[in-house]
């Protein structure tokens, strides 16, 4: 498939570096995720006519499903390669066929709470009080790496958690003097975890030492023609540097958003576009959804350091407005929201979702509208003017984990135009929350409205921010019409079907997936009644004779 003008020009701006890349079709999902060691020649290959006749009916359907890409650099094939895995382990590409298992990388850890530390691999994290390092992407170097530094510092290696007190002669490791033996007393328990620590700092990286023994003597062993010698320590060497490189951890991604690698980038370059004190750590999105009218309900989702924050998604179901009418919905998903906040403040309450009340969390909600007023007035500089040189907001440290109790939003996101917009501007208004900032995002062109701007802002679907804001408005949106739809099965199974004796919630289940209405339920002759599971022949002849008797009750949905 030759490369579209949209490819042709993502691809002059991959880099010669060592990352992974991600294909996407025409509807955004992952199809494919890879690594290279340079990006952009391994990516341009996909698109070569020349190549073609060479590719098998899997890549030839690959190339044909790719309509976006995007890549992600890293320092070393290793950090690519631990990427590349945790990716296919949360996207699940079809195209795929690795990493696809529950199989993960190894992990080294070492509990100093044991009684007798030891270092033990292991591919699962726990939250035990362990020491962990790693992942690694190299399972034989680091086995070898924790053979070698057992022996240099005098570690244990047998299995049991507590070792029983053997004879020293039964202890094979305290006899070739590859453990000092604390199980049975050789070392007090103090001077073993001194020993543990200093393996705790080999695999932190404080090798300069034990690297230049091992290259002199691999230097040495090539000097007296002792090849083999010199190519185990040559071996070794390259082992030990595998396994104590510095790479970036990266976590797993708990939801079926969108790529995000790096939602923090993401926040940076939003709050600078819109112009914010600092990049917007709570952003909370809403969205409409109705079916001509009908079950009209709206949703808010909020996001916390650009990662669904899911304890705080909320959920309304139309009280005010009864005919369809978005900007009315948006006006009182708007005024309830945030009406309820205000009213906590004032009279001193939390919300019952703050777990542990009080007044911290009052304390917080308050320091929010302090914040927000100050930025209102000017008093926290917008960054790129002089007055917020220096203040170093945007490389905060970032903390995933949501603060406890109620807070006010940086961002407020909206899903339209300016209707919708005007709408919720008006409410926050009215709120006292005016200085809250407030942007919609609107479908047809990705633009983004500001309140009092003529023209809306277009960035482009490659733009960070513009992903962002597509995260939060697509998961609003989901949210919503899973919520429509659950009110649409809840009224199904309230139907005439609850009149009819001896029939249970599984049976209707039943008869919805085969029929789908009580329209077609009526339509069907008594065999197709009675094929369907938990029916038989008898039931289903009592069934069609009831539904023939209330025919004149109308033909509501099952």
């Amino acid at each position: 498939m030759p490369a579209t003008e949209h490819i042709r020009n993502k691809l002059s701006q991959i880099p010669h570096r060592p990352g992974v890349y991600l294909h996407k079709d025409r509807f955004g999902t992952v199809i494919y995720v890879g690594k290279a060691r340079d990006l952009r020649k391994r990516v341009s290959q996909y698109f070569h006519p020349s190549r073609r006749m060479g590719w098998d009916l899997k890549f030839n359907a690959l190339v044909d499903a790719i309509h976006d890409l995007d890549w992600h650099v890293v320092k070393s094939e290793a950090e690519a390669l631990l990427l590349e895995g945790r990716l296919i382990k949360d996207f699940k590409p079809r195209f795929n066929i690795d990493f696809k298992d529950d199989k993960r990388f190894l992990l080294l850890k070492v509990n100093l709470n044991d009684p007798i530390p030891r270092f033990t691999l292991t591919r699962l994290k726990k939250d035990d009080g362990s020491i962990y390092f790693g992942p690694f992407a190299h399972s034989g170097s680091v086995r070898r790496v924790v053979t070698m530094m057992r022996r240099k510092f005098k570690l244990r290696g047998c299995r049991a958690l507590t070792p029983a007190e053997p004879d020293y002669r039964h202890c094979l490791y305290a006899n070739l003097k590859n453990c000092t033996a604390p199980c049975i007393g050789n070392v007090t328990r103090e001077e073993y975890l001194s020993q543990v620590r200093a393996g705790i700092e080999f695999l932190l990286g404080q090798t300069d030492e034990i690297c230049a023994e091992l290259a002199t003597e691999m230097r040495q062993a090539a000097t007296n023609l002792d090849f083999e010698l010199a190519a185990q320590l040559r071996d070794a060497l390259e082992d030990l540097r595998r396994s104590t490189q510095k790479t970036e951890k990266f976590e797993r991604i708990p939801y079926k958003l969108p790529v995000a690698i790096n939602p923090e980038s993401d926040l940076r370059e939003l709050g600078r576009i819109l112009g914010l004190a600092s990049p917007p750590a709570r952003i909370e999105g809403f969205d409409i959804s109705n079916i001509s009218g009908t079950f009209m309900v709206s949703s808010m989702v909020s996001f916390w350091q650009g990662r669904p924050d899911r304890a705080n998604y909320r959920r309304f179901r139309m009280k005010t407005v009864t005919a369809q009418n978005d900007f009315a919905c948006m006006a009182e998903t708007v005024r309830r929201r945030y009406g309820r906040l205000v009213k906590e403040v004032a009279s001193g309450r939390v919300s019952e979702r703050d777990p542990e009340g009080g007044e911290a969390a009052v304390g917080e909600l308050q320091r929010a509208l302090d914040d927000v007023s100050r930025v209102a007035r000017g008093s926290i500089p917008v960054p790129g003017t002089d007055a917020a040189a220096g203040m170093g907001e945007l490389d905060a440290p970032w903390v995933p984990r949501p603060p406890a109790g109620p807070r006010l939003p940086d961002l407020i996101l909206i899903d339209g135009g300016k209707g919708q917009l005007n709408a919720a501007c008006a409410e926050l208004e009215r709120l006292g929350l005016g200085a809250v900032p407030v942007i919609g995002l609107a479908k047809e062109f990705e633009e983004i409205h500001r309140p009092g701007e003529p023209e809306p802002l277009r960035l482009g679907l490659d733009s960070a921010a513009v992903k962002l804001l597509q995260r939060v408005r697509d998961e609003a949106h989901r949210f919503a019409n899973t919520y429509n739809a659950q009110l649409r099965l809840k009224k199904i199974s309230e139907s005439l079907l609850d009149e009819f004796p001896g029939i249970g919630d599984a049976r209707k289940q039943a008869l919805l997936r085969k029929f789908g209405s009580l329209r077609r339920l009526r339509l069907a002759t008594v065999e197709e009644i009675g094929a369907v599971p938990g029916f038989g022949g008898k039931i289903a002849a009592n069934l069609k004779a009831f539904l023939e008797a209330r025919r004149e009750g109308g033909e509501g949905a099952v």
